[in-house]
């Protein structure tokens, strides 16, 4: 057994106090070994904490992590026009080397901005697989299925390969890949294959995540064709389960909400990219108090337009005092359980917290910054002050991933280099 010390940090701790400690991990297994004082003296190695808090890793609930290839190609128009006249026809130029190159482009951020777990939701996931892979994270990946723009034969096969996927990289990297099967949306993607597929989902054992109820475009169709909410639609269609989740619920009714909390499923928000695509405020605090699992995810970074969990964070608690109008709701502790727990649950990942037995996935942030002066309370901090730039160690695994701002899982300048001549010569072929 090889051991790390994570020394004489601040650790936040499950129940979110705070306590003066050295983290123990064993890196065979991935492990948390013992959390307490003088762990130093036991490790094979060590990485500094002093004057930093050791948080678990941030788990990104939601992504599209190969768009950080389209990061402000297309801004400033609501989600239809977006897709339909920017970035629908850019993916469609897209080759697999292209979202390999994004995938790794992303995975750089996510390390860089303490993120240790993720759920994916694209096309080519070979690709980002091996990035994953390569990167030394822990991710939930799965094939987006459209069904809306093909026909009967393509929409079928694009179901089986969302399936076919998710049986084959389950359990990959070392047990750090879980799939799911990924129906884009309630909405582009026909009854008639939700019908047949979702069962077969269900014999695999694989979970179910989409978006659903993003914006209000969404909602009306199901209702005037149907007569009943889309998660209702999703309900009768067998999509909400406990170890399912969707993305956004932005557009949610107390019907709906109450659905969410009696079926266990989780639900991701994401504010930033709600806001700028001017998709609404959804209710998390209504969420929240009726028992839903809620977690934080950031989107892609074409609509974001960045991957850091901490921003998101904060967006997080402000849009949702201003949904309530109550500057007491969605506080700092929510928000924090949210950037953590709260997302590992809901895509069903055994991550975010800092305990003995846990998965040894964890940031550390460094508090020696102007905007972290004083420490009154490190929750509120990590809520509303800290940067994606304050984090100095990412761990995953028990392996780390970045030391002292430095990523070594990944060449940065070559992935950055690589980035910049395939986004230009995708934009020259979307053009």
């Amino acid at each position: 057994m090889t051991t790390l010390a994570i020394t004489d940090g601040r650790v936040l701790r499950p129940d979110l106090t705070v306590t003066t400690a050295d983290v123990l991990i064993d890196q065979e297994n991935g492990t948390i070994l013992e959390i307490a004082p003088d762990l130093a003296g036991e490790a094979d190695e060590t990485l500094d904490a002093a004057d930093s808090l050791v948080t678990p890793g941030f788990v990104n609930g939601h992504c599209h992590v190969a768009m950080a290839l389209l990061r402000g190609y297309a801004d400033d128009k609501p989600l239809d026009a977006w897709l339909q006249e920017d970035i629908w026809p850019a993916e469609a130029e897209l080759t697999a080397d292209d979202i390999r190159v994004g995938a790794e482009l992303g995975l750089l951020e996510l390390i860089k901005s303490g993120t240790t777990a993720f759920a994916d939701m694209y096309f080519d996931v070979p690709e980002i697989a091996a990035a994953v892979e390569k990167s030394g994270l822990r991710a939930r990946l799965g094939h987006g299925v459209v069904t809306v723009v093909k026909d009967d034969e393509g929409a079928r096969e694009d179901a089986r390969t969302s399936l076919e996927v998710a049986r084959e990289y389950d359990g990959a990297a070392d047990g750090r890949l879980s799939t799911a099967f990924m129906p884009h949306s309630l909405t582009t993607v026909g009854s008639e294959y939700l019908e047949e597929f979702v069962p077969e989902a269900r014999n695999a054992g694989v979970p179910i995540h989409y978006h659903a109820n993003e914006t209000a475009d969404e909602v009306a169709p199901i209702v005037d064709e149907h007569g009943i909410r889309p998660l209702e639609y999703a309900a009768e269609h067998g999509m909400l389960e406990p170890e399912d989740f969707v993305a956004h619920g932005v557009h949610v009714d107390e019907t709906e909400i109450d659905l969410l909390a009696e079926a266990g499923t989780g639900v991701i928000h994401c504010p930033a990219s709600n806001m700028k695509l001017a998709s609404g405020m959804a209710p998390v605090e209504r969420m929240r108090e009726a028992g839903v699992t809620l977690g934080l995810g950031t989107d892609g970074a074409a609509s974001n337009n960045d991957l850091s969990m901490l921003d998101e964070a904060r967006d997080a608690a402000m849009l949702g005092k201003l949904a309530a109008d109550d500057a007491s709701a969605v506080p700092a502790e929510t928000v924090v359980e949210m950037l953590t727990r709260g997302s590992a649950d809901a895509i069903g990942l055994d991550s975010g917290r800092l305990e003995a037995g846990a998965p040894a996935d964890l940031a550390v942030i460094d508090l020696e910054k102007p905007h972290l002066t004083p420490r009154h309370d490190l929750v509120s901090h990590l809520a509303y002050a800290a940067a994606a730039a304050d984090v100095r160690h990412t761990v995953c695994d028990g392996r780390v991933l970045m030391r002292d701002r430095e990523v070594l899982s990944l060449d940065e300048a070559a992935v950055r280099e690589r980035a910049l001549e395939a986004a230009e010569s995708l934009v020259a072929r979307a053009e």
